[in-house]
């Protein structure tokens, strides 16, 4: 249940009880090997507390994506593309620098590839979607492109997280533009000279 700020402070303290011990269960094994009852243990609460609010807990996952992808989206949605990519990649690095480590583990662990790929395709909808010059490419190249942006850019943060983080912050981002741009730039000056 996404909190409007309205609901009373009970209501409020449960949902933030499951997110939170559903975050830390996160981090502490994959999705598939949590159950409701572990999940209500560790919030403090009775089943039919959480039934009251989540049908199951994809339901609870596909939320918590859902709010991680529009807090995203909100940092980038002013952004033109392909011409502020790099300011995308940086807000992607600084972004998800402020998250947790359930973020990390969703963003980086081939156990949770299925929800990356929607906060991946919501993402990209709501920004990529919006460019002309995307727009005028192919079914195919779009998906191309897109891939390749991704596939690069998550990679690198993972292998960044991986290696503890270092080099530092602003360095990786560098790296990741060099390559990342350099490639999309490449490939949509090669698109108007055809």
């Amino acid at each position: 249940m996404i909190l409007t700020g309205k609901e009373d402070l009970r209501v409020i303290k449960t949902i933030e009880a499951i997110k939170s011990s559903f975050e830390t269960l996160i981090c502490e094994k994959d999705y598939e090997k949590i159950t409701v009852k572990e999940l209500c243990d560790r919030a403090r609460i009775n089943k039919k507390t959480f039934y009251n609010y989540y049908q199951t807990l994809d339901d609870l996952l596909s939320e918590m994506q859902m709010e991680l992808s529009q807090g995203y989206i909100d940092r980038v949605k002013d952004y033109v593309l392909p011409d502020d990519l790099e300011k995308v990649n940086r807000e992607f690095f600084l972004f998800s620098e402020q998250q947790g480590t359930a973020y990390e583990k969703i963003t980086t662990s081939g156990n949770y590839e299925y929800v990356r790929e929607r906060m991946i395709s919501k993402v990209m909808n709501e920004t990529w979607k919006k460019s002309e010059r995307f727009n005028r490419l192919s079914s195919l190249e779009q998906k191309i492109i897109l891939s390749y942006i991704n596939t690069t850019t998550v990679e690198i943060y993972r292998l960044w997280s991986e290696n503890g983080k270092k080099p530092e912050l602003e360095e990786i981002i560098a790296l990741c533009n060099r390559l990342v741009c350099g490639g999309t730039k490449a490939f949509f000056e090669r698109k108007t000279d055809l």
